[in-house]
């Protein structure tokens, strides 16, 4: 199994950007797909955006699409989700997670860290 640390979160006015990186020990690693998700305060944890284990296939949620760009480098066991253009409504807890994409992308995760708060201010 992998083990998961995310960190980048802070606090950014709306407009900013911000960089989150998930960094991942196990060996599995380079053979998951990765994938981001958030909950805001109050609602439930919902999908942001996974990639391929080869980083060569991308999926994204309506919201965050051609604004949070995510990638991964199997040499340094690490995932990233560069935010721009953030907006208030980008305020939650940010997570990674590890299991196939398909799992991914029905929000299930193997593995998940332990969440990096983002906080957007207007």
């Amino acid at each position: 199994q992998v083990q998961l640390v995310e960190s980048g979160g802070g606090l950014v006015q709306a407009g900013g950007s911000l960089r989150l990186s998930c960094a991942a020990s196990g060996r599995t690693f380079s053979s998951s797909a990765m994938g981001w998700f958030r909950q805001a305060p109050g609602k439930e944890r919902e999908f942001v955006a996974a990639i391929n284990w080869s980083g060569e296939s991308t999926y994204y949620a309506d919201s965050v699409k051609d604004r949070f760009p995510i990638s991964r480098d199997n040499a340094k066991n690490t995932v990233y989700l560069q935010m721009n253009s953030l907006k208030p409504e980008d305020t939650a807890v940010y997570y990674c997670a590890a299991n196939t994409l398909s799992a991914l992308l029905k929000g299930v995760g193997a593995s998940w860290g332990q969440g990096t708060q983002v906080t957007v201010s207007s």
